[in-house]
């Protein structure tokens, strides 16, 4: 506004450039939409930047699965969705790539959700041999070499 003031005082644009440190083209289309439009013209209008590669339908799709649904029902060999594993489901469902910085971004953002660290479950482990291990520890724990 204070730009589109100055030209109208017979400021040119090329000496606004060297007060504010933007091109003089900047200033010229701002002048000609406040001319056309007025004050309107100077608010940004929406629809900029790059458009989404998933539409709202197939971010809703992938909300509900990653929360209902395991990933062994896709074929994959795990009971937890993760970044790399929603980057090949994504791929193979939809067309679509992302890199791994970028799921997340998505899930924390658009979808809403958080990132959960599970808790590691291992069918193998034998408790009892657990309760000797921490037991032994504890009994070494005082002496040292």
């Amino acid at each position: 506004l204070m730009a589109c003031i100055q030209i109208a005082k017979g400021t040119s644009s090329r000496k606004l450039q060297e007060f504010y440190y933007k091109s003089h083209s900047r200033y010229l289309v701002w002048a000609n939409r406040f001319n056309a439009v007025g004050i309107e013209g100077l608010k940004n209008l929406p629809g900029r930047g790059r458009k989404p590669k998933l539409s709202n339908e197939d971010l809703k799709a992938i909300r509900q699965i990653v929360l209902k649904e395991s990933p062994e029902e896709y074929g994959y060999n795990t009971e937890t969705w993760t970044g790399p594993l929603l980057i090949d489901f994504i791929k193979n469902e939809f067309a679509v790539e992302y890199k791994k910085a970028a799921i997340y971004v998505i899930l924390k953002k658009r979808l809403g959700l958080s990132y959960q660290k599970g808790k590691g479950f291992f069918p193998e482990s034998d408790s009892q041999k657990r309760e000797e291990f921490v037991n032994l520890l504890k009994k070494t724990s005082g002496n040292r070499l």
